[in-house]
C-alpha cells in the first residue's frame, strides 16, 4: 500500500491540534509503529495525554546514506522517529543532536529464503547471495556477528552481500531471483511467505537474544528526538511516552483493532497475514525500559563490537547521553 493511501487514513483522524504543544512524528510507511501511530490517532490518545502528534509517513529510501526518518529529524524537519540504537550511537558519535527517549522494540528480521533452499541457517550463508537493505543495515550486522561467533567465519567475506536500498526493493530482488536470500524486516515477511514459495529460515531476535546473553526482551529500535526539543519540550516527550504505553495497551489486547489495521493499513489484509502480523508485533514491541534494560542494550552493543568490529558498526562505542530514562506525565 503506497504512502498516500496510508497517509490519507491517518489524516481522516488529524483532528485540529488546538493549542496543545505539537510533536513531528515522521515515520516509514511500510515500518511497523505506523500501527501505534494509527492507534493513538484513532483513539484520540495524543489529545487525551495533552498534546498533538502530527504524523508524516514518508519513504524507506536512503538520503546521503541515512533512513528518510533520521534525515528529517537531523534536518529539524521532524520531532520523533524510531531507528536503531547502533545507528542512533554511530550518527551520535558523529555530532549529530539526537537521543533515545524511549524503546519500541525488538526490530530485527528475519531470513527468508525460497522453499526447498539449502540455506538451512545462518551457518549455510557463504557462497550466497544474500540481500540486504544496506551492509550496515542491524539485521546484516546480527548475522555477521552470530556466523563469527559460532561458526567461525564471516559472511562478508564468504557470501555476498547484495544491497537493495528499500525494504520493498529487497523483496522484489527475492522474487525475482537475484538473490539467494534477504535479511527482510519482520512485519514485512508474512507478506512473502503466505504468497509462498518462500520460507522463514531465521528469525533474528533469537539471534539478539542468544547474543545478549540474558532473557530479558533486549529492544533494537527507540524512538528518538533531539537534544533541543527534549530540552524545550520535555513536558511532551513524556506525554507521548504515556500516550504510546496506552497505545501499546490496546494492540496487546484488542483483535478487532488489529482487523481494522489490517484493512486500513496492509496491502494483504488477508485474515491469516493479518493475525501473524498481529502476533510478530505482540512478540517485538517493548512497553517500557529502565537501567537493567539499557545494560542490556549495552551488553548486546559490546557482544557485536567484539565479533563484527568497529568497521561493521560504524561506531566502537555508545556515546554517553544516548539513552534517556524519562518519568512519564502522570
Amino acid at each position: 500500500m503506497n504512502v498516500e493511501r496510508q497517509q490519507a487514513v491517518l489524516d481522516a483522524h488529524h483532528d485540529a491540534g488546538d493549542d496543545r504543544p505539537v510533536m513531528r512524528a515522521r515515520f516509514e510507511h511500510n515500518g511497523s509503529p505506523r500501527y501505534m501511530l494509527y492507534t493513538i490517532k484513532r483513539l484520540g490518545l495524543d489529545h487525551e495525554h495533552g498534546f498533538h502528534l502530527d504524523v508524516q509517513l514518508v519513504s524507506d529510501t536512503l538520503e546521503g546514506g541515512m533512513e528518510t526518518v533520521e534525515a528529517r529529524l537531523q534536518d529539524g524537519d521532524a520531532d520523533l522517529i524510531d531507528i536503531d540504537y547502533i545507528s542512533t550511537a554511530r550518527e551520535r558519535s558523529r555530532g549529530a543532536d539526537i537521543v533515545a527517549i524511549y524503546p519500541y522494540g525488538r526490530t530485527v528480521g528475519k531470513l527468508v529464503a525460497p522453499e526447498h533452499t539449502d540455506i538451512d541457517g545462518l551457518a549455510d550463508l557463504s557462497g550466497h547471495r544474500i540481500g540486504v537493505v544496506r551492509r550496515l543495515d542491524k539485521n546484516w550486522i546480527l548475522a555477521r556477528a552470530a556466523c563469527r561467533s559460532y561458526h567461525g567465519f564471516d559472511p562478508d567475506e564468504t557470501a555476498t552481500p547484495v544491497e537493495a536500498g528499500s525494504k520493498v526493493e529487497l523483496t522484489r530482488m527475492l522474487r525475482d531471483g537475484e538473490v539467494d536470500a534477504v535479511l527482510q524486516f519482520w512485519q514485512i515477511v508474512p507478506e512473502i511467505t503466505e504468497r509462498g514459495p518462500y520460507e522463514v529460515v531465521v528469525s533474528m531476535a533469537n539471534v539478539v537474544q542468544r547474543l545478549a546473553r540474558t532473557d530479558n526482551r533486549v529492544p533494537v529500535s527507540t524512538f528518538l528526538t533531539s537534544e533541543e526539543f527534549l530540552a524545550e519540550r520535555e513536558t511532551t516527550v513524556r506525554r507521548f511516552t504515556a500516550a504510546y504505553r496506552d497505545a501499546v495497551d490496546r494492540l496487546l489486547t484488542d483483535d478487532d483493532l488489529w482487523d481494522e489495521i489490517g484493512e486500513k493499513l496492509m496491502t494483504d489484509d488477508d485474515p491469516v497475514t493479518v493475525a501473524s502480523i498481529r502476533d510478530g508485533w505482540r512478540d517485538m514491541v517493548v512497553r517500557e525500559w529502565d537501567a537493567e534494560t539499557v545494560r542490556g542494550m549495552e551488553q548486546l552493543f559490546d557482544q557485536l563490537l567484539e565479533v563484527a568490529g568497529p568497521n561493521a558498526l560504524g561506531v566502537d562505542h555508545i556515546p554517553s547521553g544516548t539513552f534517556r530514562l524519562l518519568e512519564d506525565d502522570r
